[in-house]
């Protein structure tokens, strides 16, 4: 008999603390296998420094093969699970499709934006869930300080240095502490930009900042956002959100080109794909992290709803702390499974929290004692250290390098605005554009929506049917190309979008209707398909659709045209 295989679907808290601990606990007795769309580990905590400028990209992934050497690394997304079959199926990142077969399977597929039914949300927001956005949000920072510079309209310039936060949790609270600095260095003793003021706005519909944390932890971040300048608005969030600037609750208008969603985060949608029982749209395991019925299944981290035995009736929270402990626990007693020791429960002790607010500020309260300014600063900053997993001294030096020299305000270009749709199930990719390139015309401009883009069919497939993940035919997950998007240019139209009735428009297939030019032969290719910088991939949805069991197929989301503030030129696009 043949070692056990131990595929793990997931690399964030819990996927990476399985895999560490079950390669140290199995000894090269078992063949695990880590499945992660990239190549690191991303320690989510210090995204905001990233977005400042504070730390560089690198700083905050750590390396899965570099750190885990005894664990096979296969890069890809999984696309479904047969549970029956014992099978993982996948998509790498140039589209081929794979399959993973198991003994033993650990679910920790993480989170994505949590999405509410706003008019124009997913249009004109992004979020802070991965590296892409984190780097987006750093360019696009910068380079609307620099385009309100060059401007000689007073009220082109306020809007453009107003920053909308949406979201007054963790992630919410530092983007809009960091942020604040960042642009505030930008605009700082700079002759051409005196009198400018940046403003930043911090919105939840909670009564408080932090609201899921102690109240004096609130109140002492609540102080230093209101002390740096940020206009913190609880009560209020986001009633419509359109190019010019985003509609509040309470009725005022604010101008702005920037809104950075902060509200949450949901299960990814693969947990809710197989077909088992879901608690808000987490996967219920036992107190051993295993999923009833299925001993062979484990899940952990916020794809898990874990009974807190701490306080019976509810469930951990998604955390990252959460997810680091019960990523150990799930290593025990995946290998208690195999015969290897006993099994245990997952308990755990609040040992407090830090939010880092930027240069020395923070809010703490380690092991309940609560503690605000230089020395919250201190171990805040000590205590991710002593958490990651690796780059402790190179995120030091970048530390210490920002404390004595001023930051590189540059934009380079490399992440563009529709590359990070708010409603995709990868935020750790970018989107990336297919077929030619092609000339973006002034007279596309249509107004708030940014620039138009051409009729025609939005994928370079040119017939119907072909073999999965083959040029022309259906894509891999949040590849270009293959089966059009609903809802681009001559395809079904994006929900809360203008534009008639949806569409189907395969290429080959049946036209699209209220298209200009008549309704062409069915079988008849399309007119040339139309691509470049303002025509992009939309967002990827994951859905359950008949005939494909428990997996997962592809429908995209609504049009991102390109930012008419970028300055990027087109790029040649994957063919």
């Amino acid at each position: 008999m043949g070692r056990p295989r131990i595929v793990i679907v997931g690399a964030g808290f819990a996927g990476y603390r399985t895999a560490r601990a079950l390669s140290r606990l199995a000894r090269g007795r078992a063949d695990i296998t880590l499945l992660n769309p990239t190549d690191y580990f991303l320690y989510l905590p210090l995204l905001p420094q990233v977005a400042a400028g504070v730390l560089e990209p690198r700083r905050v992934t750590v390396s899965l093969s570099g750190t885990l050497p005894h664990v096979r690394l296969v890069l890809g997304e999984a696309d479904g699970i047969d549970l029956d079959a014992r099978t993982v199926r996948y998509t790498g990142p140039e589209g081929e499709g794979g399959t993973l077969a198991y003994d033993r399977l650990v679910l920790a597929a993480g989170s994505v934006n949590k999405l509410l039914p706003i008019p124009g949300v997913a249009e004109h927001a992004h979020g802070f869930r991965g590296l892409p956005e984190a780097l987006y949000l750093r360019d696009h920072v910068t380079r609307q300080v620099e385009l309100a510079a060059a401007t000689d309209d007073p009220a082109k310039c306020a809007a453009r240095c107003t920053f909308v936060v949406v979201g007054a949790g963790y992630t919410g609270t530092e983007v809009a502490a960091h942020g604040k600095l960042f642009s505030d260095a930008q605009v700082h003793k700079h002759p051409m930009r005196t009198g400018m003021r940046p403003r930043w706005l911090l919105l939840d519909i909670a009564d408080r900042v932090l609201p899921e944390l102690d109240e004096r932890l609130s109140r002492t971040a609540d102080r230093v956002l209101r002390d740096r300048g940020v206009e913190v608005r609880m009560g209020t969030s986001v009633k419509e959100a359109t190019h010019e600037g985003v509609l509040l609750t309470d009725g005022e208008f604010v101008d702005t080109r920037t809104v950075v969603w902060c509200v949450g985060v949901r299960p990814d949608p693969l947990a809710e794909s197989l077909g088992l029982p879901m608690e808000r749209g987490r996967l219920l395991v036992d107190p051993q992290l295993r999923v009833p019925g299925r001993p062979e299944v484990f899940a952990c981290g916020d794809a898990a709803a874990v009974p807190d035995l701490e306080e019976p009736g509810q469930y951990t929270p998604m955390t990252a702390q959460h997810a680091w402990r019960q990523g150990k626990v799930c290593a025990h007693n995946v290998a208690a499974s195999l015969g290897d020791g006993e099994p245990r429960a997952y308990r755990h002790r609040d040992l407090g929290f830090v939010v880092d607010l930027g240069g020395v500020k923070a809010a703490a309260n380690p092991l309940g004692v609560n503690l605000s300014g230089p020395a919250a600063g201190a171990v805040a900053r000590g205590y991710h250290l002593a958490a990651m997993p690796g780059n402790r001294v190179r995120v030091a030096a970048d530390w210490l390098l920002d404390a004595v020299l001023p930051r590189q305000a540059v934009q380079l270009g490399l992440v563009r605005s529709w590359s990070v749709p708010l409603d995709t199930a990868s935020p750790e990719l970018a989107r990336v554009p297919s077929g030619p390139a092609r000339e973006h015309h002034p007279d596309e401009d249509a107004g708030p929506a940014g620039p138009r883009p051409a009729p025609g069919p939005a994928a370079s497939q040119s017939a119907p049917g072909p073999a999965r993940n083959q040029p022309g035919g259906e894509p891999a997950r949040n590849q270009p190309g293959g089966e059009p998007a609903r809802n681009q240019p001559g395809g079904e139209p994006a929900r809360n979008q203008p534009g008639g009735e949806p569409a189907r428009n395969q290429p080959g297939g049946e036209p699209a209707k209220n298209q200009p030019g008549g309704e062409p032969a069915k079988g008849r290719p399309a007119p040339g398909p139309p691509t470049g910088p303002d025509t992009a991939p939309g967002p990827v949805k994951r859905t359950d659709t008949p005939g494909h069991e428990a997996g997962r197929t592809d429908a995209t989301g609504p049009v991102y045209p390109r930012d008419p503030d970028d300055p990027t030129p087109p790029v040649q696009g994957d063919s």
